[in-house]
């Protein structure tokens, strides 16, 4: 099941976005990593069986606050 997380992450600077996305990418399962939003605060990840609460915790502990926004089924076009 391929499915899409999208989570505010803390990035205050260039060095933290980086970071949150190396974490993203190295998370098993995953597919594609992006940030979205006005200011580059949401992680997009899109992957089959990546573990949202794990990878959550682990951006919390390396880069700052994490919260997910929302965890969806993606559809197969």
């Amino acid at each position: 099941m391929k499915q899409k997380i999208v989570m505010r992450v803390e990035m205050t600077c260039q060095k933290c976005r980086t970071k949150a996305l190396k974490l993203g990418a190295a998370a098993n399962g995953v597919n594609f990593v992006g940030l979205e939003g006005e200011s580059k605060e949401k992680l997009v990840v899109i992957g089959d069986g990546v573990d949202a609460v794990k990878l959550t915790n682990l951006l919390r502990k390396k880069v700052g606050q994490t919260n997910i926004i929302s965890l969806a089924e993606v559809k197969a076009s």
